[in-house]
């Protein structure tokens, strides 16, 4: 059962500065059935942060009047942060990098899921989430890349616990979580070294978009990449 969104439905993205963002927003614009796509980054809603709930909170309050939106796409995210890469050891471990990984990527998008919940369509709806393979403990064979793992682990159940809460008041709501695939950006760049498949944001974006609306219902999150295959949790 695929996805039918309502004629001229509104969609939301969150980061839509970046790479991936803005080739979500890019899309969305071409799309004919799409009536308004609201777009959100730091440079549009000056003051938005991540890491600042009250103004995650003044964010939805901001956007609260374009919905419904059947589609809300939550492109953030970091990898480096504060010139600090992934960790490749143990010894790297440094309190004040794991704690900023989670509130970047975890602790924050929790609370935007939270504050923009509201604001979703009802029937057929997407809740999207930028997640990564790395944050599948199933699929963990390579070790290493320590905060990033573990905060995108934590997202995924983040996802997959709010998905089964908010399905109980809408079960046609799917909530996503999006491994895009190496996407060149400037979050891979230092990384693309030796990647089989380096994708173009475009493309990555078609993908997921193609994969996403043809998810059947479910009880819990989906955590697919951008060909439409599950990931193990």
């Amino acid at each position: 059962m695929s996805i039918h969104f309502p004629e001229n439905f509104s969609a939301l993205v969150i980061g839509a500065h970046g790479a991936l963002g803005g080739a979500f927003l890019a899309h969305l614009e071409k799309d004919t059935r799409c009536g308004a796509v609201v777009a959100v980054s730091r440079s549009t809603h000056g003051g938005f942060d991540l890491q600042d709930p009250p103004s995650i909170e003044r964010l939805a309050a901001e956007v609260s009047d374009r919905g419904p939106f059947h589609l809300i796409v939550d492109a953030t995210g970091a990898l480096t942060i504060a010139g600090v890469g992934p960790e490749k050891s143990l010894a790297r471990l440094a309190p004040e990098a794991l704690h900023r990984s989670f509130a970047i990527n975890a602790i924050g998008p929790a609370l935007l899921l939270r504050s923009l919940a509201p604001l979703l369509g009802s029937g057929d709806a997407i809740y999207a989430k930028l997640s990564a393979r790395v944050g599948s403990i199933s699929d963990n064979r390579k070790g290493g890349w320590y905060g990033y793992r573990a905060s995108k682990a934590a997202l995924n159940m983040l996802l997959q616990t709010a998905a089964i809460e908010l399905q109980r008041r809408n079960p046609k709501l799917r909530v996503v979580a999006l491994q895009p695939g190496t996407v060149r950006s400037g979050l891979s760049e230092p990384f693309q070294a030796g990647v089989p498949q380096l994708l173009e944001p475009a493309e990555s974006v078609a993908g997921m978009m193609r994969a996403m609306m043809a998810l059947a219902p479910s009880t819990g999150a989906h955590f697919i990449d951008y060909k439409g295959e599950e990931i193990g949790w």
